[in-house]
């Protein structure tokens, strides 16, 4: 074969396979999702938020149940001994006498002010040392955090199931509301918090913790609590009242302006003591009662408060997230089943 030929031979094979190689390839047409597919996708996701929102709960009581553990064994190791302690009798005594002198002898005044003064110590002996060990406003956060990590790994499985593709159902999800805040507060999808890492810097989220850390009657506010406060307000009109009809509030006010020196003399100091130790088993057991009842109360309202509670992220966010779905009562068998109660048979 001439050479000529040869050549013309090779250059038409090179553009014919150029010509191939240029052409687009064939398109391939988007996966369209059935309505009906998506309505079993937000069914699943759903789910998802209940199943995620019953492991977060456990977690809570869980949490809760070592944080109290925490505050009744401090309440009796440290609180409860020096309430009845003879000493701090003596000492609420002069309290007593200077604050009645102080409001004029307004008894309520006086109640209140010692009640207040009941508070601080409480917090400083019992509440501020657990919280450094365990909070329940650290709880509530872990709670949330707990749900968010939850939910997220119930989601991941939700695409294949349906066949749905991974585009297509982080768009989905792009459209579920996860946090809305009231003016001027923040918002996010439910996307943006599976996504969110470190989560604390996705804004909506911060200021959702922000509101339920920073609420009037908020986990960290306990020691204001109404439970708490009504034990204080008794026990300091208890001792109000004892000091008015024992003459101790006048004695106390006798002394109140003169220099250092001891307040009463050690024959009738020592007579007082032995008397206190007679009554002091039974005012610590009604102490002991009085703030365990509290404790109780407190607990439950803890638990419960859907804004201020150690569940308060998680209802706010599984609120959202079901709310937007318009779940079925009917769920998926694929999801382990909630926690439920089941009663005891009568004796």
């Amino acid at each position: 074969m001439p050479v000529r030929l040869l050549f013309v031979l090779l250059v038409s094979l090179s553009l014919t396979l150029g010509g191939c190689a240029s052409k687009p390839a064939p398109s391939v047409a988007p996966v369209v999702v059935p309505q009906s597919t998506w309505r079993q996708v937000d069914r699943d996701i759903a789910a998802a938020s209940m199943a995620a929102t019953g492991q977060a709960r456990t977690y809570a009581q869980d949490s809760m149940e070592r944080w109290m553990d925490l505050v009744y064994q401090r309440t009796e190791s440290e609180f409860i001994p020096w309430f009845s302690s003879f000493w701090t009798r003596k000492w609420l005594s002069m309290k007593v006498g200077w604050y009645r002198l102080s409001s004029d002898g307004k008894r309520e005044e006086t109640v209140n002010r010692l009640a207040a003064y009941l508070q601080e110590e409480y917090d400083d002996q019992v509440l501020k040392p657990v919280a450094r060990q365990l909070d329940p406003d650290d709880i509530m956060e872990q709670t949330t955090r707990m749900y968010i990590q939850q939910l997220d790994e119930r989601l991941q499985v939700i695409p294949q199931r349906f066949g749905v593709p991974a585009d297509q159902f982080a768009q989905h999800l792009q459209k579920i509301p996860a946090i809305e805040l009231p003016p001027p507060g923040q918002r996010a999808s439910l996307f943006q918090v599976l996504k969110a890492d470190p989560l604390e810097e996705l804004p909506a989220y911060a200021s959702l913790m922000g509101r339920i850390r920073n609420a009037p009657n908020g986990a960290g506010a306990w020691a204001t609590d109404d439970g708490l406060s009504t034990i204080t307000h008794e026990t300091s009109d208890q001792l109000e009242t004892e000091l008015a009809t024992s003459g101790a509030a006048s004695v106390v006010t006798s002394f109140m302006g003169r220099v250092a020196g001891p307040v009463l003399s050690l024959g009738f100091t020592g007579i007082g003591a032995m008397l206190h130790e007679e009554g002091r088993h039974d005012r610590e057991a009604t102490l002991r009662k009085s703030l365990n009842q509290a404790f109780d109360e407190e607990w439950l309202e803890l638990m419960r408060n859907p804004e201020t509670g150690v569940m308060a992220g998680v209802i706010h966010l599984s609120g959202q997230v079901e709310g937007s779905l318009r779940r079925t009562a009917t769920l998926p068998i694929q999801f382990e089943p909630l926690p439920r109660v089941v009663p005891l048979p009568d004796n």
